[in-house]
Formats: structure tokens, C-alpha cells, sequence
């Protein structure tokens, strides 16, 4: 039975899960939550995914949340499909695996929840109803682009985020990044050189071009 993908197109997070999937052509069912009508906060929904967040994949019953967590498993499951050069393994290559670790604690702790705050200001406040701080925003912004200066002197050096292979290092970056322009006027990811030129690399491959207007199932 092909895994199913419970998750929702206005999240950043359901895409990642995609992507990877589709790195390691492996057919997949995709199941839409209705999040404007907080399907997610379904107590059917809950009893898998206990934070009522999406998303989550149910795996011929084995069922995960945290699209971390899944690519992970995706790629250890797969990993004959191209799973060892998105997550090494560490008993094959100690050094890879530790370079691709360190590209993805990068990811989450200097890009997304920078991003995660402008995107609060000027995207998810407003939906809810409520006046965005231009202020945070701004503050946010100044935050993002000086750690994207140190990205920029990492990608100075190599082509990805862990070295010279695409991995989930760079594989998570792509949902966030690339609604930075249509959905918070926000184009930094192309004003640095190195950055700039990862970011056109990565946002090029089939996998984002199948999934940038919405997540597309594997039949």
C-alpha cells in the first residue's frame, strides 16, 4: 500500500513532505485537510496528530507526524531510491551524515523561524483578522538578512548547504523560501550572490516544478 499524506497546500511543511517523495519517486496517496474549516482540529484528525498540525503520513498503518521526522524515515525506508544522498547514513559515512545534520539545525534554527515571523506579521495575523506588526517584521527582515550573509559565505565554498550533493539540508528551505516574494514582498533570497544561485538551483528541480502550484501525488 503507497504511504498517504495528510496535509493542506497553505502550509509550508505538507510541500517538504512532497518533495521528498518525489525525490524518491515513491508513490504516494495525497488527502487534503480543509484547513479554513479546521479540519485539522478534527478529533479525528487529532488522534493522529496530536498537536492538530498538519502533516502526517500513515504508512499501511504506521502513522508519523513532523515533516522532519518523515523525510527522515522516508529516506531510510527508500534509501535504494536516492534516500542515502538526501540522508546519508552515518554507518556508511559518519562525516556526510554529521554535514547534512548540521545543514538541516541551520535550517531550523537561522531560517525558518526568522521566516515563520514575517510571515506572522504579514500573512497569518491579517488572515486572522488582526493589524501585523511592521515593526517585527522589519526586525525579522534585518535578522534574516544577516544570516543569510553567513549562508552566503558557506555557499561560497560549495554548491549545497552539506557540500556538493542535494540533501533535506536544502530540500527544507524551499516551501518558505520561495513564498518570500508573492506573499511577503520580500525578494532577499536573490540579492546575494551565492545564495542566489543556490536558490535558482534548488527551486529548478522537478520535484519543486511537480509541487509549486500544489502538492501532486505519485499514482
Amino acid at each position: 500500500m503507497a504511504p498517504e499524506l495528510y496535509g493542506s497546500d497553505l502550509s509550508t511543511t505538507t510541500p517538504v513532505v512532497a518533495l521528498a517523495l518525489h525525490e524518491l519517486n515513491v508513490p504516494f496517496e495525497y488527502i487534503q485537510v480543509d484547513m479554513l474549516r479546521d479540519e485539522h482540529k478534527h478529533p479525528d484528525f487529532v488522534a493522529k496528530q496530536p498537536f492538530g498540525c498538519v502533516p502526517y503520513i500513515d504508512d499501511d498503518g504506521f502513522v508519523l507526524y513532523e515533516s522532519r521526522a518523515i523525510c527522515r524515515y522516508l529516506c531510510r525506508k527508500y534509501a535504494d531510491r536516492g534516500g542515502r544522498a538526501l540522508y546519508p547514513d552515518p554507518a556508511d559515512d559518519l562525516e556526510a551524515f554529521s554535514l547534512v545534520e548540521q545543514g538541516i539545525s541551520i535550517e531550523a534554527a537561522a531560517f525558518d523561524p526568522i521566516v515563520r515571523f514575517m510571515f506572522w506579521e504579514r500573512v497569518y495575523k491579517p488572515m486572522r483578522g488582526t493589524q501585523g506588526s511592521e515593526v517585527i517584521f522589519g526586525e525579522a527582515k534585518r535578522i534574516l538578512n544577516q544570516n543569510l550573509d553567513v549562508y552566503d559565505k558557506i555557499l561560497e565554498k560549495q554548491m549545497y548547504m552539506a557540500g556538493d550533493t542535494f540533501t533535506l539540508a536544502d530540500l527544507f528551505h524551499i516551501p518558505y523560501a520561495t513564498r518570500l516574494r508573492p506573499q511577503v514582498q520580500c525578494d532577499i533570497m536573490e540579492t546575494k550572490p551565492n545564495v542566489a544561485r543556490w536558490y535558482k538551483d534548488i527551486t529548478a528541480l522537478p520535484s519543486w516544478q511537480a509541487n509549486k502550484q500544489g502538492v501532486r501525488a505519485i499514482a
